[in-house]
């Protein structure tokens, strides 16, 4: 039997919308999908690393790299963000249900082999590095993904 195959493109920097897809995901990778996620975009900025790196950058690279939240944790909601009040009482009701964080659906989902892509032509415009990105993670342009939707099961774009 041919193997069901999961892609999931992740737009939205939400973390909300992040953790939906890293369900999403995790739960098709129990189920034995081959599973990817096609980060771009702000999407992009669940895979930052948490702390800073140094790598060399212009002008416009360094301010893009200083607006944007830096990893998973830092990501803000979809809705009721209110100046910052939304995220940390949305984790504190996480916390008090046992829910996963995204940092720890996005490791669990890496434990999983799923395959996480960041959108190389996104990178370029946001001025993005390598090093800046969690390690395990893989660098493609759209025909990566395109690759492997054009025989997925489901498709979702988040």
């Amino acid at each position: 039997m041919e193997k069901k195959r999961t892609t999931i493109v992740l737009f939205s920097g939400d973390y909300d919308k992040a953790m939906a897809a890293y369900i999403i995901a995790n739960g098709a990778a129990a189920y034995d999908h081959e599973v990817t996620i096609f980060h771009t975009f702000w999407g992009i900025n669940a895979l930052r690393k948490q702390e800073p790196v140094e790598v060399k950058k212009g002008f416009l690279e360094k301010m893009f790299g200083r607006m944007m939240p830096r990893g998973a944790e830092k990501l803000g909601l979809s809705k009721m963000q209110m100046l910052g009040m939304g995220p940390k009482m949305i984790k504190k009701v996480m916390e008090k249900h046992n829910a996963l964080t995204l940092t720890q659906l996005i490791e669990m989902a890496q434990e999983q082999d799923v395959k996480l892509i960041s959108c190389t032509m996104t990178m370029d415009l946001l001025g993005l590095k390598q090093e800046e990105l969690l390690d395990g993670v893989q660098f493609a342009g759209v025909a990566a993904y395109l690759a492997d939707a054009q025989d997925g099961n489901v498709n979702l774009f988040i």
